[in-house]
């Protein structure tokens, strides 16, 4: 269901990405990787860039080929290097890039957002993130952080949750919907990546210790890959602002305690 794609990956240097770009060419895609930092190995193509700012996010899609068959957004960043750089990278970097590269999807294309499981508390923040998520274009981050007092410790749960909430919104907007480009998200529980360090830096040694053990282990990029390229196959046609949570089960074992089964 790949064979013959091209396939733009995000942050492809390692971890998730990496092996999203790895499975992809296994399944006869063209696969155009980006990221700030050279892969060992990897994609055939590459584009080194960086989404943090509007001006990174044009100077990576002058670089890009006039079709592309599919996007899958992996790249971000853990939270440890603060709120500023988490909204930049994760969210509007993100957006932006999406926005951007939208006229050179074929029609019946696909964009496919990696969020994750610490976004799902966009519901009970609800107001905030559909205000931030609501704000047009590439915005001064800085500016808007001291808006709306944001903290540090913040950065990575209310990026994914506004990533979230984007791409309900973004599969029925007309740059996306009148092509028929299918916006879907994947939300991994926690992973066994590069990155699950800072992670546990961020949210504390409990949190994520709490979370492997509902579930047996901690995930892997190759237990990820595949539903992310699922999303951005013809087999996933049918299927659009919808997201995926993959993460053995963690997001049921939450819901059975909280209501009480």
């Amino acid at each position: 269901m790949l064979f013959g794609k091209t396939i733009l990956v995000t942050g492809v240097a390692s971890g998730i990405g990496a092996r999203t770009a790895e499975l992809a060419g296994q399944m006869g895609a063209e696969v155009i990787g980006v990221d700030v930092r050279e892969p060992v190995g990897g994609s055939a193509a590459f584009v080194k860039g960086d989404l943090s700012t509007a001006a990174g996010v044009a100077e990576i899609v002058t670089q890009l080929p006039a079709r592309l068959d599919a996007l899958a957004n992996v790249a971000g960043l853990s939270g440890n290097t603060g709120v500023v750089s988490t909204l930049a990278v994760n969210f509007y970097g993100l957006r932006a890039l999406s926005e951007a590269v939208a006229p050179r999807l074929r029609e019946g294309g696909a964009i496919v957002n990696v969020a994750s499981i610490a976004g799902y508390g966009w519901r009970a923040n609800l107001e905030r993130a559909k205000s931030l998520t609501s704000i047009e274009g590439f915005p001064e981050v800085a500016a808007l952080v001291t808006e709306h007092g944001l903290k540090d410790e913040e950065g990575y749960p209310l990026s994914k949750e506004l990533l979230l909430l984007w791409t309900m919104r973004a599969a029925h907007q007309p740059q996306f919907k009148n092509r028929g480009i299918r916006v879907n998200a994947v939300s991994p529980g926690p992973v066994e990546t590069p990155i699950l360090k800072q992670f546990r830096a961020v949210l504390g040694d409990a949190r994520v210790d709490s979370d492997i053990t509902r579930v047996g282990r901690a995930g892997t990029s190759a237990d990820i890959a595949p539903p992310v390229l699922f999303l951005c196959s013809d087999g996933a046609r049918w299927i659009n602002g919808a997201n995926l949570a993959v993460d053995g089960g963690l997001e049921a074992s939450i819901n059975a305690e909280v209501l009480g089964f």
